[in-house]
C-alpha cells in the first residue's frame, strides 16, 4: 500500500470528471476532442543524483505515472528526463541538450539557483520553462517572458507559514514564549531566512525570533549550532532545512535533550519525507511542515494517488509528486489549447492558463504578468506515525493538530 491513501478513483472515474467539459480543467474554452498528432516532448530537469538526489527522485516518481493519466485526457506527453546532478553547471549544460534532441518545453529544476541557470537557457532560446518545485523570489523578478512558475516564492511560503502557526496556537491553546530560527545556508534557505527577517516584523507574531542560526547542510554534524539554539532557551524551534539536515538537527535535539513545544518549518522539505521516518521512528513524530500540498478530497489527486500506488506501493504520495505532476498538466493543457507543440505556440497560450482541477491545494492555476501563479496555499501538516496528515486548513484536514509535541522520552 502507499504511505498515503485516498478512496479509490478509476481511471474511467478521473475521465468523467476531468474530460467533461472546459469546467473540468479550468481553461476557459471546450476540451479539443481530438487528441494530438503527435506527442509534446517534455524536457524534465531533477536532481536525480547529489545532495538533494531524494528529492529528485521522488519528482521523478511523480512524472514516472503522468503520461498514462495526460494521455487519457488526450493530451499525449513524451519525458525526456535528465539528472542535473545538484549542480548549477550541468542544469545549465542538460538543459541545452535537452532543447537540441527536441524538447518544446522544460520543466525542473527543484533547487533555485538550476532553476534560475536552467530559466536564462530557455529564455535565450525562446523555450518555455514550466517551473514545478522553487521557491527564490528573483526568479520571477527577472522580465523572463519564457518562465512560469507554479510553486508559491519564499515569501509567499514564510507568511503563509507563520500564518499557519498563529492558527495552531489559537487552536491548541497554547502559545510558546520565544522562537529559535535555523536554516541550510544554501540558496534556498537564505531565500528563506531573508523572507522570515523581512516579514516576521510585519506579522504581529505572538511571540520574538531570539536568535536566528545558520548552518552548512553538507558538515558532518550540527552539534554545534543545536547546542546554540537549545542555550537560547526557546520553546519553538522553527526549521528550514533539506532531507539530510533535518535528520541531523533532530538527532542532535535528542542527544542534547533540546525538547522545544514543537518543531515547525515555515515551508521546506525534508520532515515529511520516508527516509525521515525510516532513519528517526518515534522521534520523526509531531513535527510539522507549512507548505503547499495535495488537497486529499479532489477527484484527480485521488485519480493520481492510484496511479502512483500501483506503481510505487513503498513511495512517500507528496507535494514534490503533486507539483510535478501539474507542472506536466501545464504544459500539456497548452498544447492542447494552442493545437500545437511548438515552443513559440506554447508560449503564446501558456499566459492565459486557468486549470480550476488539479491535485494541490488552492485555487485555479493562473499566472501573473511574471509568470508567478499566485493561487497555491499552503496546508500545515504534521507526522503521526511515519506518514503526514494535513491538520490545517480545516476544509482539508485529516486529523487534529498534536501541540505541544510530547518529549522525546514519552514517545511510545
Amino acid at each position: 500500500m502507499p504511505v498515503s491513501r485516498f478512496p479509490f478513483v478509476s481511471r474511467r472515474d478521473f475521465l468523467a470528471g476531468t474530460a467533461a467539459g472546459a469546467a473540468a480543467l479550468g481553461v476557459g474554452g471546450s476540451l479539443r476532442p481530438a487528441r494530438a498528432a503527435q506527442p509534446l516532448k517534455v524536457g524534465l530537469l531533477l536532481p536525480l543524483s547529489g545532495s538533494l538526489a531524494r528529492e529528485g527522485q521522488s519528482c521523478k516518481r511523480g512524472a514516472d505515472v503522468t503520461p498514462a493519466l495526460m494521455a487519457d485526457l488526450g493530451m499525449p506527453v513524451q519525458l525526456m528526463i535528465a539528472d542535473t546532478e545538484t549542480n548549477l553547471d550541468t542544469a545549465r549544460t542538460r538543459a541545452e541538450k535537452l532543447i537540441a534532441d527536441g524538447a518544446e518545453v522544460l520543466i525542473g529544476a527543484f533547487e533555485s539557483a538550476q532553476t534560475l541557470a536552467v530559466a536564462q537557457v530557455c529564455e535565450q532560446r525562446g523555450v518555455p520553462l514550466v517551473i514545478n518545485i522553487a521557491a527564490a523570489p528573483n526568479i520571477t523578478e527577472q522580465g523572463f517572458k519564457t518562465v512560469f512558475r507554479n510553486f508559491p516564492t519564499a515569501p509567499r511560503l514564510v507568511t503563509e507559514g507563520l500564518a499557519l502557526m498563529k492558527e495552531m496556537f489559537k487552536t491548541s491553546g497554547t502559545t510558546p514564549s520565544k522562537a529559535v530560527f535555523m536554516h541550510n545556508n544554501d540558496t534556498f534557505g537564505t531565500a528563506m531566512a531573508g523572507a522570515v527577517g523581512k516579514l516576521f516584523p510585519t506579522l504581529e507574531m505572538p511571540f520574538p525570533i531570539v536568535e536566528t542560526i545558520s548552518y552548512d547542510g553538507a558538515a558532518r554534524d550540527l552539534a554545534v549550532e543545536v547546542g546554540k539554539a537549545k542555550a537560547t532557551g526557546a520553546d519553538l524551534l522553527i526549521l528550514v532545512a533539506h532531507g539530510e539536515d533535518s535528520i541531523k538537527v533532530i538527532r542532535e535535539m535528542v542527544k542534547q535533550r533540546f525538547e522545544p513545544k514543537a518543531v515547525v518549518s515555515p515551508g521546506s522539505p525534508g520532515m515529511y519525507e520516508v527516509q525521515f521516518y525510516k532513519t528517526l521512528g518515534k522521534y520523526a513524530d509531531y513535527s510539522l511542515t507549512n507548505l503547499p500540498w495535495i488537497n486529499p478530497h479532489t477527484k484527480m489527486s485521488q485519480a493520481l494517488l492510484t496511479a502512483f500506488g500501483k506503481a510505487y506501493p513503498d513511495a512517500l504520495f507528496e507535494m514534490n509528486v503533486g507539483f510535478t505532476f501539474e507542472a506536466i498538466l501545464i504544459a500539456a493543457d497548452a498544447a492542447r489549447r494552442a493545437g500545437s507543440t511548438n515552443p513559440k505556440a506554447l508560449l503564446d497560450v501558456l499566459p492565459t492558463t486557468n486549470i480550476a482541477d488539479h491535485v494541490m491545494i488552492g485555487g485555479p492555476i493562473v499566472f501573473d504578468a511574471k509568470g508567478q501563479n499566485t493561487n497555491t496555499r499552503s496546508a500545515t501538516i504534521q507526522n503521526f506515525g511515519g506518514r503526514p496528515k494535513v491538520v490545517f486548513p480545516a476544509e482539508a484536514a485529516e486529523a487534529r493538530v498534536v501541540f505541544p509535541a510530547p518529549g522525546w522520552q514519552q514517545r511510545g
